[in-house]
């Protein structure tokens, strides 16, 4: 269910990431990082704050345990 992208968003998501920078590490589209973190956020996988004008994601707890 999680699949091979999220799962490495997830893993990438150890540190405070934006989408821009996701885009760079994945080599995928900005829409298509915008729709996984969407996915993940409403699963709780993942938090998000704006700092400034970027917008940084984050392993919660839930995302950590999902990938021990």
């Amino acid at each position: 269910m999680l699949g091979r992208t999220r799962a490495r968003v997830l893993t990438l998501l150890s540190e405070p990431a934006s989408t821009t920078e996701l885009v760079h590490r994945l080599g995928v589209s900005p829409g298509t990082v915008s729709q996984h973190l969407g996915v993940l956020h409403r699963a709780g996988l993942v938090t998000r704050a704006r700092h400034g004008h970027l917008v940084l994601y984050l392993r919660t707890p839930l995302g950590d345990q999902l990938l021990t």
